[in-house]
């Protein structure tokens, strides 16, 4: 079992198993792009391949067990038994799919943020474009968004959509609970995006009072699955809707049935928001990953505790270059405890500062004003300590 002190210790304790990234030799900060993957994830791979040799269009049966395998692992790190869940190649085809399900051509009102991830961010603007009244809420201060959230919810919304955390600050949005009951008074869908949460904040559906909401969440960031493993996670009454945007995945629950001329059949469960043909080597590597995390006990609950040592190490060490703040500085009004999975660190240089780090072997990566130190449980703190002091080393030049 896999403890915090071992992760501390030198060499880290993960890090054999992730031998095909080498991370024991590389400084590798990027892990709020792109985790590596563990070696495990190639035999997942290799799995997909020989069952397509070997069964050929016979394959989809085990294939299709691989994405209920994958949906338990979702459950599982969601505290969500008996949940309901879509799987989807990217979060964009999952976002279509619950946007055409809703009632927009009625209630053409959407409540955002400012602060959400391209994928909202571009398609709420273009749907804005064509006429969707899309209310952007400023993401700071993020201790009142969800009650700003709230307060702009009206007769004509059909829904609100906000990430759980925020991918440029890496800030915790509180209160959530208290929206999704205000959305659920008022007959809104509420969709969480939870992507930059998962593997780094614990996110239980259950105890955090998210049954009735929309989550919104993939593998391949803090989880290490790789491209091609995301998830929406359904509520109860999903079942009663009908996507517009539909692939014929999603009438294989009813098949068997008797056909209704001139209507287009769902199936029940995740499968309701199903697409098309899909890649399954994602599901066979996911899984794996999935597995070689439960082997070693990285547990929502454990990845936090990590998670918490990394960033506030990071933290301590970048106060301890006293930089300059007109070049570059952190938020410290907020408390570590009220931070996701990385250090943001704002520059208006973010972007050469990414570039002159990669080019000394330190892969960090930014958006906007924003350098990004995100490390992973496989790296020990000597590495964190020489990425952070390497960035000493570019501003000095």
């Amino acid at each position: 079992m896999t403890t915090l002190d071992s992760l501390r210790a030198e060499p880290n304790a993960l890090a054999p198993h992730y031998s095909r990234f080498g991370v024991a030799g590389r400084l590798l900060l990027s892990a709020h792009s792109h985790q590596a993957w563990p070696d495990v994830a190639e035999e997942g791979l290799l799995e997909a391949f020989a069952d397509a040799a070997r069964d050929v269009d016979d394959k989809w049966e085990r294939a299709f067990a691989k994405a209920g395998e994958l949906r338990a692992g979702f459950r599982d790190l969601l505290s969500d038994a008996d949940g309901e869940y879509a799987l989807g190649a990217n979060t964009h085809e999952l976002v279509l799919r619950f946007l055409s399900a809703i009632e927009l051509p009625k209630r053409p009102r959407l409540v955002t943020t400012d602060g959400e991830f391209h994928t909202l961010r571009r398609q709420l603007a273009r749907l804005a474009e064509e006429g969707i009244e899309v209310v952007r809420v400023p993401a700071e201060p993020v201790a009142t968004l969800a009650g700003r959230l709230a307060e702009q919810i009206d007769g004509r919304t059909a829904a609100v959509l906000v990430s759980a955390v925020l991918f440029e600050t890496a800030r915790i949005v509180p209160g959530l609970v208290h929206l999704a009951g205000a959305c659920r008074g008022r007959s809104v869908e509420l969709l969480v995006d939870a992507y930059h949460a998962l593997g780094v904040v614990p996110f239980p559906v259950h105890d955090g009072g998210f049954t009735n909401t929309w989550i919104l969440g993939g593998g391949y960031k803090y989880l290490q699955l790789g491209e091609g493993n995301c998830f929406l996670r359904l509520p109860a009454h999903a079942q009663e809707l009908r996507p517009v945007i539909t692939g014929w995945y999603a009438e294989f629950g009813a098949l068997a049935g008797e056909p209704r001329p001139g209507e287009v059949v769902y199936a029940t469960g995740g499968d309701r928001f199903a697409g098309a043909t899909y890649d399954p080597s994602s599901h066979y590597r996911g899984v794996r990953v999935q597995r070689f995390f439960a082997e070693h006990g990285l547990t929502p609950e454990f990845l936090r505790e990590v998670s918490q040592h990394q960033v506030g190490l990071l933290a301590r060490c970048f106060d301890e270059l006293r930089l300059p703040q007109d070049v570059i500085t952190r938020d410290r009004e907020s408390p570590l405890e009220g931070i996701g999975g990385f250090l943001s660190l704002r520059s208006a240089r973010a972007a050469q500062l990414c570039g002159a780090l990669a080019e000394r072997g330190v892969r960090t990566d930014s958006r906007g004003h924003h350098l990004r130190f995100g490390p992973a449980p496989y790296l020990s703190d000597a590495q964190l300590e020489a990425a952070m002091s390497t960035l000493r080393d570019v501003l000095r030049e």
